[in-house]
């Protein structure tokens, strides 16, 4: 499925006289850059900072201080932005790779990353009435932007809140994330989160 195409045809079809709210999950600093920016004309964005598979708890708040530094930073340039931040949930990534320890790096436990992530998203963006709930992670070469995409629309039909279908990856966006971590003097972490895969850049 040519998730770029549908990702295009739902933003063309916003009415930006209007704009709708969108919940975004963001894994990080580095790959929310190009996807805030990217979406910032047909949305009111929040930031919702859900990341349990973070190792350690250190790691965890170094992240997080830099996903804030760029909301700041993104809205003394006059960008419309909010955040949500979360509890340190550690616990329960663990609970939820029981089993799947030795699993590689892209394999099942990712997937239940995931759709931990993801979950936790589209119940607060029900909660909170949002338009839209939807997740930087596709912008990483990384990550199965399938997976990611599937799982999101599992949680819309069961929770009946739209899921913004995405390859922030596709005509550079990975690059570009490099290219605005680097304007932005952002930490730019070598793994992605687990202390299971630790050696996996993000």
């Amino acid at each position: 499925m040519n998730y770029k195409k549908i990702q295009d045809e739902i933003l063309n079809n916003q009415d930006l006289s209007n704009k709708k709210k969108l919940l975004l999950h963001s894994c990080c600093a580095p790959c929310s850059s190009h996807v805030i920016t990217y979406l910032k004309d047909y949305f009111d964005i929040t930031i919702y900072y859900y990341n349990p598979n973070i190792e350690p708890k250190e790691e965890y708040e170094k992240r997080k201080k830099e996903q804030i530094k760029l909301i700041n930073i993104l809205k003394d340039e006059g960008f419309k932005i909010d955040y949500i931040d979360c509890h340190y949930e550690n616990e329960e990534f663990l609970k939820s790779s029981i089993g799947l320890e030795k699993e590689p790096e892209g394999g099942a436990r990712c997937f239940k990353c995931f759709y931990l992530r993801l979950l936790k998203t589209a119940k607060k963006a029900k909660e909170l009435n949002y338009d839209f709930f939807g997740t930087t992670l596709t912008v990483s070469p990384h990550k199965n932007t399938n997976k990611i995409n599937e799982i999101g629309l599992s949680l819309e039909k069961e929770y009946n809140i739209k899921f913004l279908i995405s390859d922030f990856k596709k005509e550079d966006g990975y690059k570009k994330s490099i290219m605005l971590s680097k304007k932005y003097n952002l930490y730019r972490q070598n793994y992605c989160g687990c202390h299971f895969a630790n050696n996996i850049e993000e």
